[in-house]
């Protein structure tokens, strides 16, 4: 069966993340539910109040740590940190449904209330140009998680109906008719939805630009499964009226890539739908010095892909007999807000390939980021410099200290830890003939424990309370990602051209830096640029690392395009010589198919 809890919803004060500057009071009038049922929706608060619990339980996936690893480990971007834990997901050797699967009953929890909420929210008291927006919320919600189903799982259970009485039965429907009603709900939702955010839904909830673009995906992937061109045009033609119709959408790429991970523009214009946190605990599960770990529908995506500096960054570490950097001295650095909690579990993949035409690289430096000289997406994506949070002297005769001389770290100034893109004569403690303070660490002495960490999320703002979640939304969906899905459109579609435009739009906005002159930034610009005899599969995959690197879009990328195994084999040295065909579906929960107890048995994906 469905898990018995579909019928049940997490409508209480927690469930109130969206509506913080506007409509959360008028759900805490309500009395908390712990299941709902028809009576629940027959006033306004109690569709309002189904919409914001749904909107809820994408908090407890986006951004928590089983979900961020489902969506990127074991890809050609990221393979395991010192704490990954081991596991499945990251080498797809063992994976089923047992160990598998976190937000397959939140999926169909949230698809049974917002199939209340549209049962029962046409018959409520409100204005109709209200209850329209409140009906386009729930299409659109709707939408969105059988998105995530079906890509996931392929076939699963199509329901349209409230459902009320738990069921020992269950079935698989076709991946074919879930996308049809996505298609339909998207479609419905993005012609009532208001173009901008508006009361109750502020912020970055749905509105009809973020339909249009879940419905521009969702003709591309559907296309892919089909060899659709009608499905391969559509998408590119709804990426290309999104892009037309910006300036009314208040949408827009900022100048600089960086500055679309800057706090104070994390609603900014070119951020389009995210999911909201906040220290205020009325509205999340914010606690503070609570250090939580793994779940509780927290953010924690600042910290998954941090390395262990304060054990791993000793002012007199070394190369050891094997070619490993040895920590060795007094830590450099101590744990704070601004370089965030040392969680380890994933980094990016930096491990060259030892045989085959691939022999020598990495994916990570010398295929995504290859154009680090004139791509300011590195340098804005990646931690390269630590500078000294804490005062260290050391002194000649120290252990291990190959420099001859003796210093203090002058907190706040000196680089404690520097990890060059590049390698550099002399690393650890040298640079060229010249004494470095910290310690240097290129790309050969990177390992599992030391790496770049991505920073794109990181939050300084919790002050003394460093191990307490972050309170950024997540941010599930950026303006750029319509110039990328636009541009796959068009190169499946048969027009490289105007994927070549799409791609340059995105690549030049890449270029520039707020350093350079006018005429650096232009020169930049121009050798960005690409041709239509340059866009292929891969080359937009390549492109999409650069500009989506940690942003929970990776395994759902190589899935759609049909590159997972291909892909994986060629780079990821953990995974690829695991990963075969069926790994492009996910293991059903064996949760889910030891329930269906009535009627045939629940069908497992092939292979697991």
């Amino acid at each position: 069966m469905i898990d018995k809890n579909m019928k049940k919803i997490k409508i209480s004060i927690l469930a109130c993340s969206l509506f913080l500057s506007l409509g959360c009071e008028k759900v805490l009038e309500e009395h908390p539910q712990s299941q709902i049922v028809p009576s629940f929706f027959n006033s306004p608060a109690g569709v309002l109040g189904g919409i914001a619990g749904v909107y809820n339980e994408i908090r407890g996936q986006w951004g928590t740590e089983g979900f961020s690893s489902e969506l990127q480990a074991g890809t050609d971007e990221f393979i395991q940190g010192a704490s990954s834990g081991g596991g499945p997901v990251h080498t797809f050797n063992g994976l089923n449904g047992t160990n598998f699967g976190s937000a397959w009953a939140a999926s169909f929890t949230s698809i049974n209330t917002i199939n209340g909420v549209l049962k029962f929210g046409q018959e409520i008291n409100l204005p109709a140009e209200t209850k329209k927006q409140y009906l386009a919320q729930a299409k659109f919600l709707r939408a969105f998680w059988y998105f995530y189903l079906v890509q996931t799982w392929g076939d699963v259970p199509l329901h349209t109906e409230f459902i009320t009485v738990p069921s020992q039965s269950a079935k698989r429907d076709p991946a074919s008719e879930v996308y049809k009603l996505i298609i339909k709900d998207l479609t419905e939702s993005a012609a009532d939805l208001p173009d901008k955010p508006t009361a109750p839904f502020l912020g970055k909830a749905a509105t009809k630009p973020v339909a249009l673009f879940f419905l521009s995906k969702a003709y591309l992937t559907r296309g892919w499964l089909t060899n659709s061109q009608a499905d391969f045009a559509e998408a590119a033609k709804i990426a290309s009226s999104l892009i037309a119709d910006k300036e009314k959408y208040g949408l827009d790429l900022w100048q600089d890539f960086g500055d679309a991970f800057v706090p104070a523009n994390d609603y900014g214009k070119e951020t389009m739908f995210v999911s909201d946190h906040s220290n205020d605990a009325k509205f999340g599960y914010y606690a503070v010095g609570g250090g939580a770990s793994a779940g509780a529908a927290q953010n924690l995506t600042p910290w998954f892909t941090n390395w262990n500096y304060p054990n791993n960054s000793g002012i007199n570490s070394f190369v050891n007999a094997s070619g490993i950097l040895a920590n060795s001295g007094t830590s450099t650095m101590i744990r704070d807000s601004y370089y965030g909690r040392p969680y380890q579990r994933i980094r990016p993949n930096s491990v060259k390939q030892t045989s085959g035409e691939l022999a020598g690289k990495n994916y990570f430096l010398d295929q995504a980021f290859v154009k680090r000289d004139i791509d300011s997406r590195y340098a804005n994506t990646f931690y390269s410099v630590y500078i000294s949070n804490t005062t260290v002297t050391n002194t000649p005769t120290a252990a291990n200290n190959k420099r001859g001389i003796g210093y203090t770290m002058v907190m706040g100034v000196d680089t404690a830890v520097w990890l060059p893109d590049f390698e550099v004569a002399g690393a650890p403690q040298f640079v060229g003939t010249r004494p470095f303070k910290g310690i240097v660490a290129p790309p050969s002495l990177w390992k599992s424990d030391l790496y770049p960490a991505v920073k794109k999320q990181m939050d300084p703002s919790r002050g003394s309370n460093f191990n307490d979640p972050s309170t950024r939304p997540v941010v599930i969906t950026r303006f750029s990602e319509v110039y990328l899905v636009g541009a796959e459109a068009y190169l499946q579609a048969g027009d490289k051209a105007k994927a070549a435009e799409l791609l340059n739009v995105v690549r030049q906005r890449a270029a520039y830096r707020k350093t350079n002159s006018a005429a650096q930034n232009a020169a930049a610009a121009e050798a960005m640029k690409i041709t239509a005899n340059d866009v292929t599969v891969d080359f937009i995959l390549d492109e999409r690392s650069r500009e989506f690197f940690g942003e929970w879009l990776r395994y759902q990328d190589l899935v759609r395009t049909k590159s997972l195994v291909r892909r994986v084999k060629a780079w990821n040295p953990e995974a690829g010589p695991n990963i075969k065909d069926f790994h492009m579906l996910r293991p059903i929960p064996q949760s889910q198919i030891d329930r269906t107890v009535e009627g045939p048995k629940f069908p497992q994906n092939p292979g697991y």
